[in-house]
């Protein structure tokens, strides 16, 4: 296996027929560390293989020149499958590690997606070895995940790889015949993975379109609670500084000094302090009832829509914080047609979008599935390895 073809991260960020155009936000630090190469690997006839830098216990931004965990969420987000691979020496331990399966993966990507592999089993001097490092990533997995339940975990080593060292490193590699090296299934789901291209893309549609009105479901609950509220106390104004006025007109008109002036001056100064009170009513009380009314709602944004199931319970907290920094940034004054109108538009194309793709896919599901040619290339993606025939990122594993 050989490279037969290298571009630098500016053509792939800017070309158009690379999905890498939203990663130029990412900057030119990142750009100079990410690499294509193509290999004339037949594994690697329709697939790319994006290999990202490995995990560090503790780095910051400055010291990579780019956002990690925000590429791994991009990066996330395009793939059909995502591999978290861990060595026997740092099983789950690392820090960055942590934040990525916690907290990045799960809002870039769907469960289902997320192979975790054990790799280089062959590494550890015995069977006792293996099953305590296997333990110990079963624990930080639960941990980081908060569930009991935890994921499956691949175990895998190279047979080739095995011999060579086994004799280096005077290990007893007689165990690994006990276990089952799930390299041949791991290689089987990757090579799966092409073909499920068009199920995700009706997930993405159905899965984003479902959070999208979500979010615009939250304004316009907003915006009506707002107008209610503007309604009711405007009406509330209107009454009080009636009542007012004309309280104010009868008094004077009782008023002995007044005896002599017209009643209908005396009702036209009623009006004017009926209407001086509604007018400052509505430029200073109801600019601070509203602002109170905006507290209060930013205070319990849960308020703003139904979470009658697990479903929606999940889709809300997906855009919770996207709602919260909208209203804080708008303060509540955008348009409410224009949310309506866009509501609309979100729902008809999450509906017929993803039933136009799931027919798709029920008319491709009986086709032939044909089989790679063992005599074409295929790019792969590397981030750290000039020489491993990856389309590179500079080290993302």
């Amino acid at each position: 296996m050989h490279v037969t073809e290298e571009r630098d991260g500016k053509v792939l960020l800017n070309g158009p027929e690379y999905p890498f155009e939203t990663l130029k936000r990412h900057g030119q630090r990142f750009a100079s560390h990410f690499r294509l190469k193509k290999v004339n690997s037949p594994f690697l006839k329709n697939l790319a293989v994006i290999d990202t830098p490995g995990m560090l216990d503790s780095i910051t931004e400055r010291e990579r020149g780019y956002d990690y965990q925000e590429v791994i969420g991009d990066l996330a987000e395009i793939a059909d499958l995502v591999l978290v691979l861990f060595d026997p020496h740092k099983a789950g331990t690392v820090r960055e590690a942590h934040i990525s399966i916690r907290d990045t993966l799960p809002s870039h990507t769907f469960e289902e997606r997320v192979l975790f592999v054990l790799n280089r089993i062959d590494e550890c001097g015995s069977l006792i070895d293996l099953l305590r490092v296997y333990g110990t990533l079963c624990w930080n997995l639960s941990q980081i995940t908060g569930r009991k339940d935890i994921p499956m975990i691949h175990l895998t080593y190279s047979p080739h790889a095995r011999t060579g060292l086994a004799e280096r490193w005077e290990l007893d590699p007689s165990y690994l015949r006990y276990l089952e090296n799930q390299r041949e299934s791991l290689k089987n789901a990757i090579l799966q993975a092409p073909r499920y291209r068009l199920d995700h893309l009706a997930t993405f549609v159905e899965t984003h379109g479902e959070r999208l009105s979500h979010f615009l479901e939250a304004l316009i609950s907003y915006r009506r609670g707002l107008r209610t509220f503007r309604i009711k106390y405007a009406l509330t104004g209107f009454l009080g500084s009636m009542l007012c006025g004309g309280v104010t007109a009868c008094v004077m008109m009782k008023t002995d000094l007044l005896a002599n002036v017209d009643k209908s001056v005396l009702l036209g100064c009623g009006g004017l302090i009926a209407l001086s009170l509604l007018v400052i009513w509505m430029t200073l009380f109801m600019k601070y009832f509203a602002f109170r009314f905006h507290r209060i709602r930013m205070k319990d944004l849960d308020r703003l829509t139904h979470l009658e199931n697990q479903t929606r319970r999940d889709s809300w907290e997906a855009v919770c914080g996207l709602v919260r920094e909208y209203l804080k940034r708008t303060a509540g004054r955008f348009s409410f047609k224009d949310v309506k109108k866009e509501y609309a538009a979100v729902r008809r194309v999450r509906d017929k979008g993803s039933r136009d793709i799931r027919e798709a896919l029920h008319q491709l599901s009986s086709l032939k599935k044909n089989k790679p040619r063992s005599s074409d290339s295929g790019p792969c993606v590397d981030a750290n390895n000039p020489e491993s025939g990856h389309l590179t990122n500079d080290g993302v594993r």
